[in-house]
């Protein structure tokens, strides 16, 4: 049995990029509490098939559910992409009908008529992403004049999560894939970064981009369309408690999530360690 009383605003990802989205929503809503729950032993999600990413996330959300959380973010492109619908439409009905589960792939496709003027877009991404044409799809419903082309960066994730964002090896595979994209598209005038890893890449990412393409990083946007749906959705809004506090969850080793979390969020934390189903 789910509890009705207040409880935190609950992120998902399977790894530890979303805690730039995190990151982005705290700061804009410092004033609500969080459960952060990374599946680090079952990570990376990005090559794994769209049944397996939505039996992994849908283990995740109604654990989050359990722990309270009455509003779910997928700060995860990958479980955005291959799950989020199927649990909004399946699952949530069985669950608990006043339960919500957002992603991160819609508040960027929102706000991406605004930031291009030749209305040719590139996205960045994990294979996963890449090949689920989300980005495309939930672009085009919104905005069906603009051209939407892909590009995966295989290598991208690894190298911040083994701390090599800054290296000079770091050049080559950025600058190869930045290449890629505007081969493929030379109008392109704003690259969506569909992975939650890549803003941390951005120093190389801003040094090999032409001159006049913007970039668009996604946690300022998730947090503003967040902000906008608490706003909109004041029965869901009254469920979040609101004391400012933050836990972290792992499936892995907490220690090596802790060292993790310190390059994405340049703050020590406090993790626990949860097992999901197999």
């Amino acid at each position: 049995m789910l509890s009705n009383n207040p409880g935190p605003i609950g992120v998902f990802d399977s790894g530890y990029g979303g805690l730039t989205i995190l990151h982005g929503i705290r700061q804009l809503l410092p004033g609500y509490d969080y459960l952060y729950l990374g599946d680090n032993a079952r990570a990376p999600y990005g090559p794994r098939s769209y049944d397996v990413v939505y039996e992994f996330t849908r283990q995740a959300v109604l654990r989050l559910f359990e722990m309270g959380c009455h509003l779910v973010i997928l700060g995860c492109n990958t479980a955005s992409a291959k799950a989020l619908r199927t649990i909004q439409q399946n699952d949530l009905p069985k669950w608990d009908a006043e339960r919500r589960v957002l992603g991160v792939i819609r508040p960027t496709a929102e706000v991406i008529g605004s930031l291009t003027q030749s209305r040719h877009v590139g996205v960045l991404a994990t294979e996963g992403t890449i090949k689920s044409e989300s980005y495309k799809l939930e672009i085009q419903k919104l905005h069906p004049d603009i051209q939407v082309s892909g590009v995966a960066c295989p290598f991208w994730v690894p190298l911040v999560e083994y701390n090599e964002a800054d290296s000079p090896g770091a050049d080559y595979f950025v600058k190869k894939r930045i290449d890629q994209m505007m081969r493929l598209d030379p109008q392109i005038d704003a690259i969506i970064l569909g992975c939650t890893h890549y803003p941390l890449l951005m120093p190389k990412i801003l040094k090999y981009i032409p001159t006049g393409v913007r970039i668009i990083p996604q946690g300022e946007y998730v947090a503003e369309s967040l902000k906008t749906y608490l706003e909109n959705h004041p029965q869901i809004e009254q469920r979040c408690s609101k004391n400012g506090e933050v836990q972290y969850l792992t499936t892995e080793n907490p220690e090596k999530f802790k060292e993790q979390a310190q390059i994405f969020l340049h703050e020590s934390v406090e993790v626990g360690k949860i097992t999901l189903e197999r």
